[in-house]
């Protein structure tokens, strides 16, 4: 998978989309199961026609842009979903810049500009309720008499539905906010994780007698809060098992979001790491304590349970 970084980089890319290329445009947040079909159906398709498949991403997204007090909390940040599609066969993945400028961009000017001019789009897949363009004058049926004129197919994916009931990012945020995490690893098709690199903290946790690594997650917010068995990638060649708090650290005035992770049996300093934090198992949610005693004792109670859920000695 190669990254475009900004519609600018475009220009370069002139021979690799000279016969062509098969699109798909969305937010992909947490590259779910239903992702993950348009996904694949988008490469099969260009492996077929003999051209290559192209995933195009906002950032930030356009409800970030347009109202942030609005938008849901990501279930990735870019460099994650990034990570995800390198696990697909998808060949290029284009990030635009939404600000003022492409906001304002009408309609015929996002096809005929830049998907017809500068991506040669030959077919086009997305939802049958994708809106595009300024005050969302695109809609699906503006696509297709578009690409009637202009030589591409427009092909909409069916809602996939698990158990019944749409797959989508916004019924993992409830799974998450329910800490129902086997139906989270069920529409995700693998556990729900995320990635930090570890920073140096207060040292609180050592002088309450357990060690962590503090991990900045490079978000403004988290969709998981409270007290979790995990499982760490990244340290060691198999994943290594802990305990990981995530939230604000109410006990101790924060504000921003935090994760601490104690691994079990684990003396070496990673200071700089970039690891990864997949979900095992919910403890307890995030509380506020009157004293770092009773937070200690309370540490001590979570770290023992942990032990027990994931049969450490």
């Amino acid at each position: 998978m190669q990254l475009i970084r900004g519609l600018h980089n475009l220009n370069r890319m002139c021979d690799a989309f000279e016969k062509g290329c098969v699109l798909t445009i969305g937010n992909f947040d947490g590259v779910h199961l239903g992702h993950q079909r348009i996904l694949g159906q988008v490469a099969t398709d260009a492996k077929t026609a003999g051209l290559p498949s192209v995933v195009m991403l906002f950032e930030p997204l356009p409800i970030e842009f347009f109202a942030p007090e609005r938008a849901p909390v990501r279930l990735m940040n870019l460099r994650e979903k990034l990570d995800a599609f390198g696990q697909t066969d998808v060949d290029y993945v284009l990030v635009c810049r939404f600000d003022e400028r492409f906001a304002q961009m009408c309609a015929n000017t996002f096809v005929e500009d830049l998907l017809v001019a500068k991506l040669n789009v030959k077919q086009l897949v997305v939802g049958d309720d994708f809106r595009f363009a300024k005050n969302r004058e695109g809609s699906f049926q503006t696509l297709v008499e578009k690409g009637k004129e202009h030589g591409f197919v427009v092909d909409d994916m069916p809602t996939l539905l698990f158990q019944g009931d749409r797959v989508s990012s916004t019924r993992i945020r409830q799974a998450l906010s329910a800490h129902d995490l086997d139906l989270v690893q069920a529409l995700l098709n693998k556990p729900f994780y995320f990635k930090g690199r570890v920073i140096h903290g207060q040292r609180l946790g050592r002088q309450l007698g357990f060690r962590t690594l503090n991990l900045n997650p490079k978000r403004l917010q988290m969709p998981v809060e409270g007290v979790y068995t995990v499982y760490v990638s990244g340290l060691a060649e198999n994943d290594w098992p802990g305990i990981a708090n995530i939230g604000v650290r109410p006990t101790v005035d924060g504000l921003r979001p935090s994760i601490e992770v104690h691994l079990f049996n684990w003396t070496k300093d990673v200071y700089g790491s970039h690891v990864g934090v997949k979900l095992h198992q919910f403890i307890r949610s995030e509380m506020k304590f009157d004293s770092l005693d009773t937070l200690k004792a309370q540490i001590e109670q979570d770290v023992q349970q942990a032990k027990n859920i994931l049969h450490i000695d």
